[in-house]
């Protein structure tokens, strides 16, 4: 029991997750409700089951195949929407089970590089300061090095990160050559001891040739110092695209070896379903997600938790 005027507890990850993923959840259990008020299972209700999660941005073929484990055993059989929500949970974890894996550290990688990409507007600078936060707190000397060298603000941005996380700070001039900057930054983390060089890039769409280039040509660049290096390359997804998060993956895959996403605003979408649909098609790594605004929002990725707030199930 609290006594008065005691803060209250931080909220858990489950709480975080049910607060952020609350437009998700609701989009599922609305089509959930009114699926299941004839109670029975049956090919009427597994079709309209998997209309439901197509709604919710899982893919037609991870749909599909969520909704035949669902009625696996079940036809005909009384079911209500709290136990279908904790079948779902189950074969959702499932899926998810194989991407949960946290952003590990070589330690013999000495600064361990990680390049970021992602489009316009994912929220990428702010994911890299959080990082750098996290890692800061975890006891590592960061370098941040502003490879989005074509907007101001995106630099100031990241400089004001650095300064929280109390990390080092590479920059050029606005429009400068971000190939020749991450080169400078892995020198400059060599000669300052940091256990960690996180690069961020510009905002790319995925349609502009010469600004993939660039990016490849970073990649290229940075091992004439290191061969081993980008030791990570993240990707940074914005869970509102829904489906379009998936030709981000191949389009970025393609240019750069990808080890690992980011899914970010995840609180703003009833989208979130979108991360079983990246899980099923391409089983890469999902180290954090987002689900607000906040330093301490950006949360490492538990696939149990993250089915249970999708879909609604009890925590």
């Amino acid at each position: 029991m609290r006594t008065f005027g005691e803060a209250p507890p931080p909220p858990t990850l489950f709480e975080r997750l049910k607060a952020g993923l609350s437009k998700s959840s609701a989009g599922l259990s609305d089509n959930l409700i009114g699926i299941f008020t004839r109670k029975k299972l049956d090919a009427t209700t597994v079709a309209e089951l998997e209309e439901a999660l197509i709604k919710a941005d899982m893919g037609a073929a991870q749909a599909k195949a969520l909704a035949a484990a669902v009625a696996k055993g079940r036809y005909d059989a009384e079911i209500s929407t709290s136990e279908i929500r904790d079948v779902l949970s189950r074969e959702i974890a499932s899926v998810l089970q194989r991407i949960e894996k946290p952003l590990i550290l070589d330690t013999a990688k000495k600064p361990f590089v990680i390049l970021v990409a992602g489009v316009n507007g994912t929220g990428k600078t702010t994911t890299i300061g959080k990082m750098a936060k996290r890692l800061a707190e975890d006891g590592k000397s960061v370098t941040l090095a502003a490879g989005d060298t074509f907007r101001a603000a995106a630099i100031e941005q990241l400089r004001v990160w650095a300064d929280r996380a109390r990390a080092h700070f590479v920059a050029g001039k606005t429009g400068g050559d971000a190939a020749g900057l991450a080169f400078e930054a892995l020198e400059k983390a060599r000669a300052n001891g940091s256990d960690v060089l996180v690069i961020d890039t510009a905002g790319r769409l995925q349609n502009k040739a010469g600004l993939m280039a660039e990016l490849e040509k970073i990649a290229r660049v940075i091992k004439k110092l290191d061969a081993s290096a980008p030791h990570a390359v993240l990707l940074v997804l914005d869970a509102t695209t829904g489906q379009n998060a998936i030709s981000q993956v191949e389009t970025f895959g393609a240019t750069v070896p990808l080890t690992g996403l980011v899914m970010t605003k995840l609180d703003g979408t009833a989208k979130g379903g979108i991360l079983v649909a990246l899980a099923a098609k391409f089983g890469l790594p999902v180290h954090y997600i987002g689900v607000g605004e906040g330093e301490d929002d950006l949360q490492p990725f538990n696939a149990q938790a993250f089915a249970r707030a999708l879909t609604g199930a009890e925590g």
